[in-house]
């Protein structure tokens, strides 16, 4: 099976997508603004302790407290096999917890007070006192051989997990990476012990160092960078977390990595209800916040056979994509599958051992209960993180029966690199005007024109951005494009001594007594118009810049 990683860098976010057999199996996402929460430690303060639901809340600076369940606590606090959490825990005491679980919606984080610390070949449990290994180390040799090597290197009253990346590795390189752990940890302690609570002790790494600490392994075939910064970045992080992976890092000097590999299509396929297979069968997925039901159907597949054979096919083919789709969509919780009813008791068995099988891939856990009386197939999966469409769309009410649609700063974010391929196509022209939907431009330009800053950097040229209500979003159009000075005079909506008629929609952000109007994207600062919002005024521009004018009001 080809394993393949794709790394998509844009000035808004990373993405990086696992490609098997050429298919997209699974996607990750990162803001370059919004911070990823996951494996962080904290000092944090117990809120409340809730015997009748034995857990408690802990503040840890977010906005919402985290969730600390009793079989969650590290078994040093009692013995929490029949104690009550208040006998564990009180309000106001500190406690030092690791998130585990994303918030998601109305609920907080999760956390744990069982530590773990990851590192490329090692993971260290600074609370308990156990080895492990990797199940996907099956050779019971080299099994042996790892937990001498883990007994020898574990801290004393400290526990040790040997990773798949540690197979085959000599005692030396382990114990490297043991010291390195060691050494964060004693950072971690020693920070717990001064400062405020709640406090972050420990933060875990950005996209790019995790895939190659977590995932980037001899069983992938190799990783391609679309960003020259980012490949460069990759390869010095490999001179240490595994030298001999580093020829397997390429560089992408094309246009849009992810739409030649065919990426853009297969999300917006892993985001719709309905997937139809090859063979003219389809599958639809309804989701909801703790259950997922997947509905398997023959449609357009009559079979050449018999229907039991027909049957039969339809539902290894559904099997082996409904794997597939619940890693690339991120479902996790209870999952329920409708097959297509089968009498022969060995061809349900043929289907579970096939949806079994698929599911090996998946690095996050997963339960197969079985089939229920009414011959419903029952599986659970881990839910650690937002899924797929939690976090590319938002509620919508009008959205054609999916309830969701893509949110502003995904539209943005997609608009955004529409217009770096834009650019790329106007190799020879300084500067382009671009037109977005107006409810995108300000997005693009970004606060004092930073965003727009960073993308003209990117592409190496001018750009303006121009709102215009006929573009549907996230749609980009050139409306010109050429030298730097013609461009600029077609793309100012305004002149100097111009007088018209705005309305004062938001008072602004750093200065509230001044107003903000707009037009076509484009910000008028109106000096003394904070407390006109909501009112339609007469203004003369006074000073022009690239993405914004100062206007006075006019008696």
């Amino acid at each position: 099976m080809a394993k393949e990683f794709l790394i998509n860098v844009s000035p808004s976010e990373t993405r990086m997508a696992v490609l098997e057999d050429g298919k997209l199996v699974e996607l990750s996402k990162e803001s370059h603004t919004a911070q990823r929460h996951i494996g962080n430690i904290y000092r944090g303060k117990v809120e409340n302790v809730l015997p009748g639901m034995q857990a408690a809340f802990i503040d840890i600076g977010m906005e919402k407290n985290a969730f600390l369940f009793i079989d969650d606590l590290h078994p040093e606090t009692g013995d929490n096999g029949s104690a009550s959490i208040s006998d564990l825990l009180r309000e106001g005491q500190e406690i030092i917890v690791q998130l585990v679980k994303e918030p998601m919606g109305n609920k907080g984080a999760r956390v744990v007070t069982n530590l773990t610390i990851p590192g490329r070949y090692l993971v260290l449990m600074p609370t308990v006192d156990y080895i492990g290994i990797s199940r996907r180390i099956e050779d019971e040799k080299e099994r042996e051989r790892l937990k001498k090597i883990a007994l020898n290197l574990k801290p004393k009253g400290m526990g040790m997990i040997i990773r798949t990346a540690a197979e085959g590795l000599a005692e030396e390189e382990l114990e490297a990476d043991r010291n390195f752990l060691f050494n964060l940890w004693q950072k971690i302690v020693k920070r717990s012990k001064k400062g405020p609570t709640p406090a972050l002790l420990f933060h875990d790494h950005d996209l790019l160092y995790r895939i190659l600490r977590d995932l980037f392994t001899t069983e992938v075939d190799r990783l391609i960078i679309d960003d020259l910064s980012t490949y460069e970045k990759a390869l010095d992080l490999l001179a240490f977390l595994g030298p001999h992976l580093r020829s397997k890092v390429q560089l992408f000097t094309g246009n849009s990595l992810f739409s030649i590999y065919g990426i853009e299509q297969q999300i917006e396929e892993a985001l719709r209800r309905k997937i139809w297979l090859e063979s003219g069968a389809y599958l639809v997925f309804d989701q909801t916040e703790a259950l997922t039901v997947v509905d398997v159907n023959t449609g357009k597949y009559t079979g050449s056979t018999c229907l039991e054979d027909t049957v039969l096919h339809t539902n290894l083919a559904a099997a082996k994509e409904i794997a597939r789709q619940i890693r690339l969509r991120n479902i996790g919780g209870i999952i329920v599958i409708d097959f297509i009813d089968m009498c022969d008791e060995e061809n349900r068995k043929q289907v579970l051992d096939c949806l079994a099988n698929e599911l090996q891939k998946d690095k996050v856990k997963t339960n197969i209960l079985g089939f229920t009386s009414l011959g419903l197939l029952e599986m659970t999966r881990k839910k650690t993180r937002p899924s797929l469409r939690e976090q590319l769309q938002q509620p919508c009410s009008c959205c054609e029966g999916t309830g969701y649609k893509y949110s502003l700063d995904t539209q943005a974010a997609r608009a955004e690199r529409r217009i770096i391929e834009l650019c790329a196509d106007h190799p020879r022209d300084e500067a382009l005007l671009i037109g977005v939907n107006t409810a995108l431009a300000a997005l693009l330009i970004g606060p004092g024109g930073n965003r727009l800053s960073a993308l003209e950097k990117a592409v190496k040229k001018t750009v303006f951005i121009r709102g215009k209500e006929e573009i549907p979003s996230p749609e980009a159009r050139i409306i010109a494009a050429g030298q730097r000075d013609y461009i600029q005079s077609l793309a100012l909506p305004v002149k100097e001594g111009d007088r018209l008629e705005v309305d004062v929609i938001e008072p602004h952000l750093n200065n509230p007594v001044d107003g903000i109007a707009r037009l076509e994207g484009y910000i008028i600062d109106i000096e003394d118009g904070g407390r006109f919002v909501g009112q339609r005024v007469k203004v003369k521009i006074q000073k022009m810049f690239k993405t914004y004018a100062k206007a006075v009001i006019e008696d």
